[in-house]
């Protein structure tokens, strides 16, 4: 027999059960379906475990410098990854059987676990069971890209979920993919005790950043020792007697860079292969992306895609806002759109970045007349005081409207820092109404409305 719902949700990301929530609150009927993992990537292979993972990092690398700040260690600094890898592992054992437990002592709701797949447009199979409801949503989430590269089959690799599962430090960790994954791990692993080489196959780490961005990530990573092998053109893979060979073909140094382990830090991919929505009628695009509109709708009515799976935002607070949006759309008469959401997110390499809205290259290309402030780290109080220095601040505003349209702070505490900057462009309102707030002393924030009374006029 097939059971009939008022709303099915499909995968228990971020956005799945609190949109369950809601909808059992307001009365509805809820069947919430979940495969695998309660919690989704943010739980159990993204943010969460790999956050808890950095502070481990940071706190050796602090260890490290303890003669900076007078503080006198009797023994060099070592690494028990056992017990890192166990501390992250239990972050993440923690939270998922927190929501578990939520959702299944919540009222209204029926947890399902099994693998979901379409039968229809409004009818979804789990097993022998079948369910039915007007409203479906799917948050099924991502995970990582294993790209079709030369000998990717013939060599052990890891990705960002096994790369957790490490329980010792390699000798020489090769990570392929200088993006914010990329990154993190490189950081994270050369300060845990691995020599680490980048490779890279466009001209600079993290492309979508300004080039002055990119230029001191890569000068902060160099400081460490971490090698960057970018330009290169041709990656492939291949096994060697001391681990895996990894073919770079860069303009400049060796050929080639040989690991005792590799890391594939090359994207993600959409879990939508194997829930059936082609017998749904509903419509992905080419890499697998289910289409939505600024409602986050489908084009099969009734049927909506939250989170990464829907290629409009691939992160835990966008997938969020997701469920913010439908929710206050179906339940509360409202009109949110995707399109209304400031871009924000952060890089947690150390010093972090933090990021909001267009880049520099981008407000350029848009035509608008520009007033553009700076300022280095190392003239920011709060930075001189934790000896920690590297990076800079930018804000980058429209000159006729005084909105501010994007900014950057990659130094210490930049991804705290920035939420001034996203809050004050969320209320829409001149950047005058920020540089004249009294800030905290002493504080990174404080700088903001320093930065904001220099800025210049682009040529």
């Amino acid at each position: 027999m097939t059971q009939n719902f008022d709303a099915i949700v499909i995968g228990a990301g971020q956005a799945g059960p609190s949109l369950t929530g809601r909808l059992t609150q307001a009365g509805r009927k809820v069947a919430l379906i979940e495969r695998k993992l309660f919690g989704g990537t943010c739980v159990n292979t993204g943010c969460m475990p790999t956050k808890t993972m950095v502070a481990s990092a940071y706190a050796a690398h602090l260890a490290r410098r303890a003669a900076d700040y007078g503080v006198v260690t009797n023994a060099p600094i070592s690494i028990d990854m056992k017990r890192v890898q166990a501390r992250a592992a239990q972050v993440t054992l923690n939270a998922r059987t927190g929501l578990e437990s939520w959702l299944k002592s919540m009222a209204g709701c029926t947890v399902i676990e099994g693998q979901a797949q379409f039968e229809s447009s409004n009818i979804v199979r789990v097993g022998e069971q079948t369910l039915t409801a007007p409203n479906i949503f799917i948050n099924v989430g991502g995970r990582a890209n294993v790209p079709n590269m030369p000998g990717v089959n013939t060599v052990p690799f890891l990705t960002n979920t096994t790369m957790l599962q490490v329980d010792f430090v390699p000798e020489h960790l090769v990570v392929v993919g200088g993006s914010y994954i990329g990154l993190e791990f490189a950081q994270m692993f050369r300060r845990f005790g691995a020599k680490v080489t980048i490779v890279e196959q466009s001209p600079r780490l993290i492309g979508r950043e300004d080039e002055d961005v990119s230029l001191a990530i890569a000068e902060i990573l160099k400081n460490e020792d971490i090698a960057l092998r970018t330009h290169a053109e041709c990656i492939s893979l291949a096994p060697h007697a001391e681990g895996v060979e990894v073919h770079v073909s860069c303009t400049q140094g060796a050929p080639s860079v040989v690991g005792s382990h590799v890391l594939l830090a090359v994207g993600r991919v959409p879990n939508t292969n194997d829930l059936g929505l082609d017998r749904a009628g509903i419509d992905v695009d080419a890499r697998g992306y289910i289409k939505v509109d600024d409602h986050l709708q489908t084009n099969v009515p009734g049927v909506f895609a939250l989170g990464d799976c829907n290629g409009r935002g691939a992160f835990t607070h966008t997938a969020y806002n997701d469920f913010e949006i439908v929710a206050a759309n179906l339940l509360d008469g409202e009109d949110r759109r995707v399109g209304q959401r400031i871009p924000a997110y952060a890089l947690y390499i150390d010093p972090p970045l933090g990021r909001v809205g267009m880049t520099e290259t981008q407000a350029r290309a848009s035509g608008r007349k520009l007033l553009i402030g700076t300022r280095p780290m190392s003239k920011v109080g709060r930075a001189i005081e934790k000896g920690e220095t590297q990076g800079f601040m930018k804000v980058i505003a429209d000159a006729r409207s005084k909105r501010i349209l994007g900014a950057s702070i990659l130094g210490v505490g930049g991804d705290e820092a920035i939420h001034g900057l996203i809050d004050i462009m969320n209320a829409d309102v001149p950047y005058m109404k920020l540089q004249q707030a009294v800030p905290i002393h002493p504080t990174v924030s404080e700088l903001i409305p320093t930065v904001l009374g220099d800025m210049q006029p682009t040529s």
